[in-house]
């Protein structure tokens, strides 16, 4: 087997041998390689010490000393390079309490979480597979390296990442490595809110997000995400529906495109339904006021995952309007577009069109044109420049106040009352009518 190695890390490779050092990418880099996919980052394993390895090189930054990684700065890249190591005791189910250095990479390898990232290349010596990563890989199979409960007690995100590679490449989950998970999943407590944030969107963007079942039925989502695990249990008898929650909930991340903010939204849309479900007497299900609800737990998940503000702003306003129903005219997509805002308007018709694939048949076909009337009308106000904003208005609050309006409460109140206005007729948009109609005549 040959792998294509990249200038820079072949130079890192080539000076360490020739130090007299072992050296050879390791992990990720090997694993893409095989499967015909580009590199992320080209790691690099030694038995070069840290100190050693910064002999070598002119240019190195201390990234990660003291757990053996030394940065080699080659041109404008920068290649991780690690001395092969021992993990000691993990008393936190993340962090090793010390690390101890070994010149045996066989040692090395044997710390790594799965076999199909335990895998080391170098052109002198060839393919390192000493825990059949590349039998695995022919398999389709995600197997911890050595006894999976140890390699989860170790660092517990190990969890999310096997599910999360499951769904990134398709792959099945050993029994015993599952079996670990299952047992050992509480100890998803221990981990950061960053880093289960990273995995499960990982997840979501995959081509497989439908992982989420897995995550489930292992008692993952009851650790890291217990309002969508109760999403799982939740009925929805409903003409309109065809699958309970959290199975409409995944249907609909499957039915939309592979983007971070429309998959959390998926995710998200209907999590307050769980909350707001009553039965009539029919033993048909409601969820009135979900809308709302849920609105208000996706921004308290998307808060507790630590997500940047501009992300919360943007998933919580497409789930607060993924029910929204707009009149089939141009005035009624108008004031849907200011309600969303300009940028969503597109995203949240994205959203719609899942959630309406992930519902059951009843009516869909009406469904659907409604969504085509809406898409086509939103295409035609884009397209002649309708005002959709105060900022889009044929007057401003400084013509206002040279009106004789004074500053203040009252002029913000002119101004909405003009741009409700023009959504409504869009010909009103000019200075002599706004003007006329809401400052001249005493409204």
């Amino acid at each position: 087997m040959h792998i294509r190695i990249p200038e820079g890390a072949a130079f890192v490779l080539d000076h360490l041998h020739k130090a007299g050092y072992e050296a050879y990418i390791v992990g990720g880099c090997v694993r893409d390689s095989i499967l015909g996919r580009t590199p992320e980052d080209w790691d690099i394993t030694t038995s070069a010490l840290p100190a050693e390895v910064k002999r070598v090189f002119r240019r190195t930054v201390d990234t990660g000393i003291q757990h053996g990684t030394v940065t080699v700065l080659y041109d404008r890249e920068q290649f991780e390079v690690t001395t092969y190591r021992i993990d000691g005791d993990y008393v936190d189910a993340r962090h090793p309490e010390n690390v101890t250095f070994t010149r045996s990479l066989l040692e090395d390898l044997r710390r790594r979480d799965f076999t199909i990232n335990a895998m080391a290349y170098s052109e002198e010596t060839g393919l390192v597979d000493e825990f059949d990563g590349l039998c695995d890989i022919d398999r389709r199979l995600i197997r911890a390296v050595g006894d999976p409960v140890e390699r989860f007690s170790e660092d517990a995100l190990r969890i999310l990442r096997a599910i999360r590679f499951a769904a990134q490449l398709g792959y099945e989950i050993d029994g015993g490595t599952q079996r670990a998970i299952a047992e050992l999943a509480p100890n998803l407590q221990k981990i950061s809110a960053e880093r289960i944030r990273v995995e499960l969107e990982k997840l979501l963007v995959s081509d497989h997000p439908e992982e989420l079942r897995r995550m489930y039925a292992l008692g993952v989502l009851h650790e890291i995400l217990p309002e969508f695990d109760a999403c799982m249990s939740c009925p929805q008898n409903n003409p309109h529906h065809q699958y309970n929650v959290g199975e409409h909930i995944i249907h609909s991340v499957i039915a939309v495109r592979s983007d971070r903010i429309l998959r959390l939204a998926m995710l998200l849309h209907d999590i307050g339904k769980p909350p707001c479900r009553t039965t009539d007497e029919h033993g048909i299900d409601h969820f009135h006021g979900h809308v709302e609800k849920g609105t208000e737990m996706a921004r308290a998940i998307l808060k507790r995952l630590r997500y940047d503000n501009d992300t919360i702003q943007k998933v919580t306003k497409l789930v607060e309007c993924h029910d929204m129903y707009m009149l089939e005219t141009p005035a009624g997509v108008r004031h849907g577009i200011v309600k969303t805002g300009k940028e969503l308007f597109p995203l949240l018709m994205e959203v719609k069109a899942a959630d309406t694939a992930a519902q059951s048949s009843y009516h869909i076909e009406e469904k659907r044109q409604l969504w085509h009337r809406w898409m086509s009308l939103y295409e035609e106000i884009i397209a002649r420049g309708d005002p959709l904003g105060r900022g889009d208005l044929a007057v401003s609050g400084r013509d206002l106040i040279g009106a004789g309006v004074r500053p203040g409460k009252d002029l913000g109140e002119i101004l909405e009352r003009m741009l409700e206005d023009v959504l409504t007729e869009p010909s009103h948009n000019t200075r002599e009518y706004l003007l006329d109609h809401y400052v001249h005549s005493g409204e």
